[in-house]
């Protein structure tokens, strides 16, 4: 997941910003900037890839677009129910034998 993340910011592009509301690679925000600049955050995230928000210089939070977090944390590829999740599965169609054998197994002595 962590690679995940870093290869998504490794796609944002740095923007001209005050210094003193993001950093040198264009999707870090201090809180206040990132709360004054709401529209322009999620703009961004949705864009450019994930935007970092610190609050008193520390990582906090990121914000991604839905997309991306549903990627992250395997939603796409949940099935709604287990109905679809067996008629997606690629053994669709395949004949399982299903038939019990009736041997009682072996004698034991107690």
């Amino acid at each position: 997941m962590a690679k995940s993340l870093k290869n998504l910011s490794s796609r944002t592009t740095a923007t001209t910003a005050p210094s003193s509301s993001r950093n040198a690679a264009g999707d870090s925000w201090q809180l206040q900037s990132a709360k004054a600049k709401f529209s322009e955050v999620f703009r961004r995230a949705r864009n450019e890839g994930p935007q970092r928000i610190t609050r008193q210089g520390k990582e906090g939070v990121v914000m991604v677009a839905e997309e991306q977090y549903d990627r992250l944390v395997g939603k796409s590829h949940q099935p709604k129910s287990l109905v679809q999740f067996f008629r997606a599965s690629p053994l669709v169609g395949v004949e399982l034998d299903l038939e019990r054998e009736r041997d009682s197994g072996r004698d034991i002595e107690l």
